[in-house]
């Protein structure tokens, strides 16, 4: 029997992967700790809605792991059902059957065998909505609604207090709208709830604090120069990515006194791709611009020290989850939504017309310069 997940995915680990995601562990935190790929890590999870599963137990009396590993060992050696059936004090007609309904002798295996089993003693019943039709229709009615799982159980309690038929917890709920295999609630509908997300995630589910949002050595933008902060000197730059549509995104650098804008093309947002086009891209730029840059926690900046290896700028990081410390940057990729909006394949446009849309930007009056433009703010300390 095929084992749920990419192969190897044993029980065991497994186990630990539930574990891991109760403890609020991210998908690609549990993958780089089992060894398996996310994709792995989130088919498990997906299956059961990212509500882990009870245990699989087998029936008592049943042949157990051992037993089927020595009936295995056994057949191997050429022994009669008699002689392993004498040797772990069974019947013969145990070992036959169990022999018997996992291929016979040669094919049999203990692991395969063990599986069948507990698959078999699990006997799964409906689920509640399931075999309550009246009370499904009830619920997906008000799910259509966007009304959340704890608005729905509350509503129902109030308006139909004394009909048991129609009690429901909201975690059922939630249950049956994440475990998309049970098909009592249309897949659809996971969208309307406010988080819209594919699989359920406990209270303590973060990523602070874990391997994707630490860099090593990372400077804070309090260690930033003075002269970053008041804006007065050219070459203090912002910067981030701006992610479009089919993996695709580049980069945008902006100086924080004139506004001055350069996008870079990116083919991945991998730290080893783009620290080195940025790297490619300082080396063309006006050298006023050569100061400090500022980056938020994006892994894309890992490889920061060879940055500034290259290019003699020092790099500085905003805190997690803080956008408005590069409100400069913001603002710009806001702007520059206007010719890209969200959605955009950005792999398709080429270095030229990335040019082209910076140059566009540095050329349009900015309030904030006296309706200047970047451009000019540039030329006139040239």
């Amino acid at each position: 029997m095929a084992r749920l997940g990419r192969p190897g995915m044993s029980d065991e680990m497994k186990a630990d992967l539930w574990r891991r995601w109760r403890a609020g562990e991210s998908i690609s935190v549990i993958s780089r700790q089992i060894g398996k790929p996310p994709g792995s890590v989130f088919t498990v999870l997906k299956h059961h809605g990212g509500i882990a599963p009870v245990p699989r137990k087998a029936r008592a009396g049943s042949l157990t792991m051992g037993e089927r590993e020595e009936i295995s060992r056994g057949l191997c050696a050429g022994e009669s059902y008699r002689a392993i059936a004498g040797r772990l004090g069974r019947a013969v007609s145990t070992i036959s059957r169990e022999v018997g309904k996992n291929g016979g002798r040669d094919v049999y295996r203990a692991i395969a065998a063990q599986e069948r089993s507990l698959d078999r003693a699990r006997r799964p019943k409906q689920c509640l909505l399931a075999r309550r039709p009246v009370l499904r229709q009830a619920v997906l009615t008000l799910l259509r609604e966007e009304w959340s799982p704890e608005q729905i159980t509350g509503h129902l309690r109030l308006h139909h207090g004394s009909d048991t038929g129609m009690e429901i917890s909201h975690e059922t709920i939630y249950r049956s709208v994440y475990t998309t295999r049970w098909k009592v609630i249309p897949r659809e509908l996971c969208k309307r709830l406010r988080t819209g997300r594919p699989i359920r995630k406990n209270k303590r589910h973060t990523v602070k604090g874990q391997w994707r949002s630490q860099i090593t050595d990372a400077r804070p933008i309090e260690d930033r120069p003075q002269a970053a902060e008041d804006r007065s000197e050219f070459g203090h730059l912002e910067g981030d990515l701006v992610i479009g549509s089919n993996n695709s995104q580049v980069a945008t650098l902006v100086d924080r006194k004139s506004r001055f804008l350069t996008v870079v093309k990116l083919a991945s947002r991998h730290t080893t791709v783009v620290v080195p086009a940025l790297a490619e891209t300082y080396a063309r730029m006006d050298p006023r611009l050569h100061s400090a840059l500022t980056w938020d926690r994006g892994m894309e900046l890992a490889a920061h020290k060879r940055f500034t290896s290259d290019t003699g700028v020092d790099v500085f990081f905003a805190a997690p989850r803080s956008p408005w410390q590069r409100g400069t940057n913001e603002n710009t990729n806001k702007l520059f939504r206007q010719y890209l909006p969200k959605g955009t394949n950005l792999s398709t446009f080429s270095q030229d017309d990335l040019d082209a849309i910076a140059t566009k930007l540095n050329n349009r009056p900015r309030k904030c310069l006296g309706f200047r433009t970047p451009a000019e703010s540039i030329a006139l300390t040239g």
